[in-house]
Parts: C-alpha cells; structure tokens; sequence
C-alpha cells in the first residue's frame, strides 16, 4: 500500500488540525483501507471527539481497518514537515488515476472530444500550485532592491474615514464586500490589501476570476497613477516621467509581501491549506486574507443544485476560517439585478446574492455606490463606501475619491496628490 497514503493517515492522527486544512478527500486515496479510515477520522471529528488511537479503539468494527498495530504503523510514518510534500503527491496520484479512468469510459461510450477535454480539465483544476507572490511576480517585470516600511498598528482599511467607523479590519471578523459588476470591487480590494500589506500584515490574495498578471497589472497602475490601457503596453504607452516612476512603483509594492493564488473554483479547504503554508513561511507576519469572489468558492458538497445551501455552507466556512487562523476575512461579492430597477440604486442587504445567511454570518458588510455608475453626464467621481452592518461598532459611510482609469483610491482631501 502506498507509503505517502500511510504518511499522510499518519500526520492527521499525529496533528488532527490538519484534518480540517487538508484539500484531499478520502475518495481521492487509492486503498479501500485507507479511505475507510479517513472517513472515520472525519465522523470522529463531526462528533466532537478527538483522531487518537484511544479514539479509534471505541470503533466496533476496528478489526477491519487492520486494528491497533496497524493504527500505530500509520502512526510511524507520519512526516509533518513534509505534509504539504505528501498532500501535493497523492494529489498528483488521485489525478494520474482519474485521467485514465476517464479515457477508459471515454473510448467505452465514445464520448466526443469536448466532453473529454472538460472533464479532464475538471480535474486538473483540483490544484495546489496557483500560488505567485506579488513579489515574484513584480521582480519577472523589474529587479529592484527595497527597504522595509514601516509597520503600523492594525490592519488599516487605507481609508481614514472607513478605520474611524469600522476600526480596521479585526481578527477573527469577516467583511462582506458587495457591489454591482464594474462598481469598483476588485480595485478597493487591492486597495485593502496593498494598505494592509504596507501596515506589515500579510495579505493573501485569493483571485478566483482575474489571473495573477492582470493583478499585478492593475496593482501596479493604481500605485503609479497609470492609466490601465497603457499596461498593455508600458514600452510604448507610458511616458518618460512614468517610466522614471517605474522602478519606485515595483519597489514600494514589492514591500507589499502580497501573495496571489490564482486558480479557479478554490475550496475553503484549499484556501486554509494555502494560508497554513503561508503562516509557515512567514512566522512573524498576521495574515489578511482577501476572496474575489464569493459564488466562485467551491463548495464541499453539491447540493443538488441548491445554490442557498451552498453558500450557507461557505459563508460559516469564512467566519470559522476567520476565527481559526484569528485574522480578518474580506471576501467579495456580487449584488443581484434588484438594484437596477429601483429608483434609489443605493444597494441593501437582500441585494447579495443568497442574502440571509451572508448576512447572518459577516461581521461586516460595506456596499459600493457611484452616482457616475448610473449617471454618465454628473460631474461627482466620488465613490461611497456604505457601512451597512458592524457587528461591534457603527454603521455609516466614506466618501473617496476613486479614478476608474488608474484604479487609484484616495481619501478625498488627497485630491491633488500623485
């Protein structure tokens, strides 16, 4: 039987957390034995009880699973150090399997070539390594040298009017941010996560609809003031004071420490193995964790198509990720058509999408509203950030100025700054 199986049962029995962060499945484990036990790990858990081997001795059937000694063999392999080594394997294993699987049915019912082609590619969405830090990402455009900033004391929201109301973003709290498409969302975001990342947290970006390079992209036109059509070509496009501007623009986001995990349909599962890694790699850094966006977070199960229960699911997902790693949650959301046929477009709370539990579990629920979204011929820029729920503080709003060219957000008494 597969010794990265026995390492990997091992692991869970020696650190039993690691059940609830790892992304495989029992199903994706080759042996009958192996995923038996796996399964009764998880019933133990959903009891309450701890993955022991005194655990395991309460079990009737114990005998079948190959009993005590083979409990403790499993138990001697267990390498959590190389755990995420040992995930990424059987990972690799489970695919290699499934593919043949599915070529196999494939030439058995004559399947056409695009039903092959998307069902192969389902699987290879089933992945750990979408992983690239800004910082990477940044140094493939400009090697640069930089310094550390400064660190602050909370995780600002970069907004002066936004901290004053809602704190910061608080440890343990998710922040729901909900808008109609093309409001703006993505961009405060990167906003939060850049400002939160320069205060000295660790911001972790899950993208789930916009690659890592159109990220960077952007990052890097909202910090230099560019506009967002010269990114397609920088050489040509940008002019001489911004290209002098260039290098300090990569060197200051560089500081960032920003990390982007880009790959489509992401579970929660897999967002808390990533941020595990990452607490690992970076030990004296709290992270921050950004989601964009959230009906693209997949679910642990199905549903039968119940999209209600799905994102019931996740959004108790997000407030346990939340309160597990003790660090802010800020994901993402879309607002329904509602909106567009009132007459007052400013957003509410049954705008989200599958509002009750969205609303139930966010600690904090901000709304984005531009009077220009609606309105082509005004002369009012301004973007409002809507504090619609706070569980410990006020509710309220900020005004900022937001310019759709750049993607640049400043508090509005930074008018004339560049």
């Amino acid at each position: 039987m597969s010794i990265a199986e026995k390492a990997f049962l091992g692991s869970l029995i020696k650190a039993e957390y690691l059940l609830k962060d790892t992304v495989i499945q029992p199903e994706q484990l080759e042996s009958t034995r192996h995923k038996e036990i796996m399964r009764r790990m998880l019933e133990l858990t959903q009891a309450g009880k701890n993955i022991d081997l005194i655990s395991f001795t309460t079990l009737p059937d114990l005998e079948s699973l190959g009993g005590m000694s083979y409990l403790s063999e499993l138990l001697s392999y267990a390498n959590l150090e190389k755990f995420d080594g040992i995930e990424k394997l059987i990972l690799d294993l489970w695919k290699e399997r499934e593919k043949r699987n599915i070529l196999n049915v494939a030439a058995i019912n004559d399947w056409e070539i695009a039903k092959v082609i998307g069902e192969l590619d389902k699987i290879n969405q089933a992945k750990m390594d979408d992983h690239t830090s800004l910082h990477q990402a940044l140094s493939d455009i400009y090697e640069v040298p930089w310094e550390d900033q400064l660190t602050l004391g909370s995780a600002t929201t970069g907004i002066k009017k936004l901290d004053e109301v809602t704190g910061g973003f608080q440890d343990g709290e998710v922040t729901i941010l909900a808008a109609r498409p093309s409001m703006g969302k993505t961009d405060v975001m990167l906003h939060f996560a850049k400002m939160s990342g320069w205060a000295g947290y660790l911001p972790l970006l899950f993208s789930l609809e916009m690659p890592e390079k159109l990220i960077t992209s952007r990052l890097i036109a909202s910090t230099g003031g560019f506009n967002r059509g010269k990114m397609r070509d920088p050489k040509r496009m940008l002019n001489e004071n911004q290209k002098n501007k260039w290098s300090d623009v990569i060197g200051d986001l560089s500081d960032t420490h920003i990390q982007i995990f880009d790959g489509s349909g992401q579970s929660i599962a897999e967002m808390r193995a990533k941020t595990r890694k990452m607490i690992h790699q970076f030990p004296y850094k709290k992270p921050v964790i950004f989601i964009d966006y959230l009906t693209l977070i997949s679910s642990s199960q199905v549903y039968g198509g119940n999209s209600h229960q799905q994102v019931t699911e996740i959004s108790k997902s997000l407030k346990t990720m939340a309160k597990d790693f003790d660090c802010p949650v800020i994901c993402l959301a879309q607002l329904n058509r509602s909106v567009e046929s009132r007459a007052d477009k400013k957003p509410m709370m049954s705008d989200i999408r599958e509002s009750g539990s969205v609303e139930q579990d966010a600690d904090v629920i901000l709304f984005l509203y531009r009077e220009s979204y609606y309105d082509k011929e005004t002369k009012n820029h301004s973007l409002e950030i809507i504090v619609s729920k706070n569980r410990n503080g006020p509710v309220g709003s900020a005004i900022v100025d937001y310019n759709e060219h750049t993607g640049r957000i400043d508090d509005p008494k930074d008018k004339n700054r560049e």
